[in-house]
């Protein structure tokens, strides 16, 4: 087995001056940095007094499942010779939370994918599953990631 190692550099830039003295006193944003790429601004959801024009972690999670799959997924299309032409997808997903914490519960991914010819259509609709068994973020979360997948053929 392979291994890679990843790393990133977060910068908290919240501190409005008073620090954490207060639970409304500061900022939730922050900068995530990583090498060789532009830096992200976030903060936390807008529900968590964080600002809603940045990037949060969950949003992040649910992209980075969303692209997982998707990448696999045109991967394992291009090694089976289903030529897809198009693919979008919008992902949900459901969070639980309380005043200790929460947790996702499940996410749902609903990918739309536009294939070459009306053949290719079974083929690229079980190639969803492969790429959900072959997808390192969907391995690593301990929620159900489901898949409303609709295929349809270019025009």
């Amino acid at each position: 087995m392979n291994t890679h190692q990843y790393s990133a550099n977060i910068v908290w830039t919240g501190n409005t001056g008073t620090g954490t003295s207060d639970y409304a006193a500061y900022s939730r944003d922050h900068v995530i940095s990583i090498e060789h790429k532009p830096d992200l601004p976030g903060s936390s959801d807008s529900i968590f007094r964080g600002d809603i024009t940045k990037h949060n972690p969950e949003d992040m999670l649910l992209s980075s499942l969303s692209v997982c799959h998707m990448l696999w997924y045109l991967h394992l299309c291009a090694d089976a010779g289903v030529i897809v032409i198009a693919y979008t997808d919008t992902i949900e997903g459901t969070l639980h939370y309380g005043k200790d914490g929460g947790k996702f519960t499940e996410a749902i991914l609903h990918p739309h994918v536009t294939v070459q010819s009306e053949e290719m259509i079974p083929l690229a609709m079980s190639l969803h599953s492969n790429a959900h068994a072959c997808c390192f973020i969907a391995n690593s979360v301990n929620f159900p990631v489901h898949h409303k997948a609709m295929i349809s053929v270019t025009e």
